[in-house]
């Protein structure tokens, strides 16, 4: 794999991809280095590289640090960027936070690698979000985007930047647009971040999952270890032309049955419908039905774990270590 013996920063390294990303680059004999802040909106976890954490090297500091970022870009190969504030309440709350985090950083580490080290190879991590309300069923990469929050509207800008600087400047550069990704290592804790990860949290309590209206419409749930591999394979196969791909599982699942599932399978907790609140409602995109045909076509990936074997493997893990998420 291209990854072996190459440098390799991972951004949000300790969040929840992150830190599964930064594991299975070990295993592919990478030399990792993770940058984190652990910011509470987030999601990270010391934790999250318990297992590994003497195999990698770890910077606290925050890539809004134009300097630090410079220090760390001088001797990289790789970088992966997944670091983000990824509560869409939050920035409705905090919109220019969000946009320093999101967008303003990005933008900040092209220039760095344009103008010090334009040999890296650098790859985005988006999301399905950035669509807003689909207008067509699937929903391909070209489908226009319409956010209706600023995360996705800054995630959207950033993609675009690292397809600009692909274009004009000549960098490698690629996008992964990623939709509700669940597993091991996950933030369950709190609702403001994603929110199968919460039901999953919420069910480990024996608490009440709360489904607003009926829970109909429909989402794309991918496993960890696929999101990983989609990642993965996009840095050894991809053309690095700023190219952006949808990786999302081949199966839909509606909210309701998530959380339904996830009762079943982790054999505890209750599902509760309520009518849906008002603020809800004004960032609701309705059903978001995706398809991965183009990097099933240009790079070879695709799912391979299913809803059901996945929350199997998520309760695995969290039975031995659950105090530590909570």
């Amino acid at each position: 794999m291209l990854i072996k013996d190459k440098n390799i920063v991972i951004t949000g390294g300790l969040g929840f991809i992150g830190s599964n990303l930064a594991l299975a680059c070990i295993k592919n004999d990478g030399f990792v280095t993770i940058i984190d802040n652990l910011d509470p909106q987030s999601g990270g976890n010391k934790f999250n590289i318990k297992i590994f954490e003497n195999d990698i090297d770890l910077i606290y500091g925050d890539i809004c640090n134009t300097n630090l970022m410079q220090k760390i870009l001088s001797n990289t190969d790789i970088i992966i960027n997944c670091a983000a504030q990824t509560s869409h309440i939050q920035s409705l709350k905090l919109p220019f936070k969000n946009l320093d985090v999101n967008c303003t950083a990005v933008l900040k580490m092209l220039e760095i690698i344009k103008n010090t080290n334009p040999n890296i190879q650098f790859l985005q991590i988006g999301t399905t979000t950035q669509i807003g309300k689909c207008y067509t069923s699937p929903v391909d990469e070209t489908h226009q985007e319409f956010p209706l929050d600023p995360y996705s509207a800054h995630k959207s800008l950033a993609e675009k930047y690292t397809y600009m600087y692909s274009q004009v400047h000549g960098l490698k550069t690629n996008s992964i647009r990623l939709p509700n990704i669940y597993g091991p290592r996950s933030a369950i804790h709190s609702s403001e971040l994603t929110f199968n990860n919460y039901f999953i949290g919420l069910a480990f309590q024996n608490k009440e999952i709360t489904i607003y209206g009926d829970g109909c419409q429909y989402r794309n749930l991918l496993y960890v270890n696929d999101a990983v591999d989609a990642i993965l394979s996009t840095i050894n196969k991809g053309k690095g032309l700023g190219d952006t791909y949808f990786a999302v599982h081949d199966d839909h699942i509606t909210v309701s049955e998530v959380a339904e599932r996830v009762v079943e399978i982790i054999g505890t907790g209750t599902v509760r419908y309520i009518p849906y609140p008002d603020n809800k409602k004004k960032i609701e995109i309705g059903n978001a039905i995706y398809t991965n045909k183009k990097i099933k076509n240009d790079i070879g990936w695709h799912p391979k774990i299913s809803f059901i074997d996945g929350l199997k493997n998520t309760k695995d893990y969290y039975s031995t270590c659950l105090e530590r998420y909570l």
